[in-house]
């Protein structure tokens, strides 16, 4: 391993420390919608920390249901719905592994003509359009946010992924390509920051120090009218000083 000397080497996240720095990004593996495949997604995550990875990342799960990818689609909002996946995560934690559940919000590119957004613009990879989310919707959603990451932790995950990057309704609120909006959440680029800020602060005060919030930030959009360099270095420190606890990165849009 001397091409990577650090990468079997503990990573210190302050309050826990992950046995090296191995990471499996998350990915939808078509086992997260419902609940009756949680014991093939409980199989396949164990056999990731049985090989030694030291943190997985599940598929995306929706803080409610507008968010959804599909209808019907994975939702983390319910005790009864945490309290199944109780069979994922001691099935990683018996291989001394870890794993967090991501919370993913489609915004525009949600397949549903009931999805919400950050505005009205159009996605080019859904043929339904969204209908934008009052200031009272955004408040909400941020909130919602944190109780999926509350019923993440009952569920006995590690942490939450908060999925900022790959176009999803964070990134939309980022940049002026999806955010016209008019309100505190819209307009100039600190503006447009407040939506995962108030994410990331509601999602740390609820779970308490002494969980992981790793949070996807995408580096370079590749679409037209995306967010600086500057405004995406501004918004990483930001974030890390209301309590993310790693950062994982993604490139690219969807419709990129």
């Amino acid at each position: 391993m001397s091409t990577y000397p650090h990468l079997l080497s503990p990573l210190d996240l302050g309050h826990t420390t992950l046995r090296n720095r191995v990471i499996m990004g998350s990915m939808h593996t078509g086992l997260e919608d419902g609940t009756k495949h949680l014991d093939e997604m409980a199989a396949f995550f164990a056999e990731r920390a049985k090989g030694g990875v030291a943190l997985s990342v599940t598929g995306g799960f929706a803080p409610h249901w507008r968010g959804w990818l599909l209808p019907f689609g994975s939702q983390m909002t319910s005790r009864r719905m945490a309290d199944k996946h109780r069979i994922v995560t001691d099935a990683v934690h018996e291989h001394d592994g870890k794993i967090a559940l991501q919370i993913l919000h489609a915004g525009r590119y949600g397949y549903s003509p009931f999805k919400k957004a950050a505005s009205t613009i159009p996605s080019p990879i859904t043929p339904f359009k969204a209908s934008p989310m009052s200031t009272r919707e955004v408040d909400q959603t941020a909130t919602d946010f944190a109780k999926s990451a509350v019923l993440a932790r009952r569920a006995g995950y590690d942490g939450v992924e908060i999925m900022g990057s790959e176009g999803y309704l964070i990134n939309q609120f980022l940049t002026a390509r999806t955010n016209n909006r008019t309100d505190k959440w819209g307009g100039s680029a600190e503006n447009r920051m407040r939506f995962p800020i108030e994410i990331v602060r509601r999602t740390r005060e609820l779970v308490g120090e002494d969980f992981i919030i790793q949070y996807r930030i995408s580096l370079l959009d590749l679409v037209d009218n995306a967010q600086s360099w500057e405004e995406t270095a501004t918004l990483a420190k930001a974030l890390e000083a209301e309590g993310v606890s790693i950062f994982n990165t993604g490139i690219g849009w969807h419709e990129a």
